[in-house]
């Protein structure tokens, strides 16, 4: 393991980066929001992830790669929520309509501490005060990577709070797994025979449709093409032990991915809007050079029928599981 100083928060503050190695895997990340900044396997010439070698890009280019999203991840429909008959009014950070992976401030663009490290593993720590972005209560989280072995990348979740508070948290790395410049023919399979259509802004319409017979059917691998992704399907109704939900895999000969997690949603983003000249090792990223494969709740969950609302009680400890498995192919 290694730790050295990778840039300055807006703020003058360092950011670190933490390398950790095990089970055929080398992983890279940023205190800057427990971020995935580089993810290498063993006898493979390129990296797995869309990252970038120095700080800037994730200020703006880069805004939420491989980062840890929330208090609540993807999008409520006008920053607003109600908790047992209170209302409350979040940041409208997308469009400026509408709150998106927690707000300005979210999870994703603030600094965490380490709060454990060893060879194969770190946990990352954070606190989100009453208030912030305009959610209620005093939060506390942790985000535990560690590589089991076999080609694993385990991350645990951890989150409590003193007040009832919207909590989602998702990890957003782009997988890129042949190096190639678009993930347009990676193949993809989806456990998924729901999804959630969307209106202008991307918001949940409050349909769940059945991918049966729509460009959103990937129950049977197929490329993922150029269609234009930016949608959740529904892999469950709740919470759930862990299980695949997704297998990615990219040209002949190089790598897979399953996707294993408790979460019963999948946003799947094809990557339409990224544009960065130089990430790693150089490499111009453009529109689909990579793909996001958010596990999480459900969009707009806390107003969206038919969805686990995304509420924590007061005290209790919400636990979120995610396990991505790479095979050599």
């Amino acid at each position: 393991m290694t730790v050295s100083e990778f840039g300055r928060a807006p703020d003058g503050r360092p950011v670190e980066r933490v390398v950790i190695e095990g089970g055929g895997l080398r992983a890279a990340f940023l205190t800057w929001g427990a971020t995935l900044q580089d993810l290498r396997m063993e006898g493979v010439g390129h990296p797995l992830v869309l990252g970038a070698e120095e700080f800037g890009p994730y200020l703006d280019a880069l805004l939420y790669s491989g980062a840890i999203v929330g208090r609540f991840a993807n999008r409520i429909r006008g920053g607003r929520f109600a908790i047992a008959g209170t209302s409350f009014q979040a940041d409208r950070n997308f469009r400026g309509r509408h709150l998106l992976h927690g707000g300005t401030g979210g999870s994703g663009q603030m600094l965490w501490r380490i709060a454990d490290l060893g060879g194969d593993h770190v946990t990352f720590s954070l606190h989100l005060p009453d208030g912030h972005m305009g959610f209620p209560g005093d939060m506390s989280v942790e985000a535990r990577f560690f590589l089991p072995g076999n080609g694993v990348l385990a991350l645990s979740v951890v989150a409590q709070c003193n007040h009832a508070t919207p909590c989602n948290f998702a990890q957003h790395s782009y997988f890129n797994l042949d190096g190639a410049a678009s993930i347009r023919s990676h193949v993809l399979q989806i456990m998924a025979a729901h999804y959630l259509p969307v209106d202008e802004d991307l918001i949940p319409t409050g349909e769940i449709a059945p991918v049966a017979g729509t460009g959103f059917d990937f129950r049977a691998p197929r490329p993922i093409g150029d269609r234009g992704y930016d949608h959740n399907f529904c892999t469950g109704r709740a919470r759930d032990a862990l299980r695949p939900v997704a297998i990615l895999c990219g040209g002949a000969g190089s790598v897979s991915l399953t996707v294993e997690t408790t979460e019963p949603g999948l946003q799947l983003y094809d990557g339409a809007h990224l544009d960065l000249e130089r990430g790693l090792e150089g490499r111009r990223y453009g529109r689909c050079s990579g793909v996001a494969l958010e596990a999480q709740l459900w969009p707009d969950a806390p107003n969206l029928a038919g969805a686990a609302h995304g509420i924590l009680p007061a005290g209790e400890t919400s636990r979120q599981e995610l396990r991505y498995v790479f095979r050599r192919m």
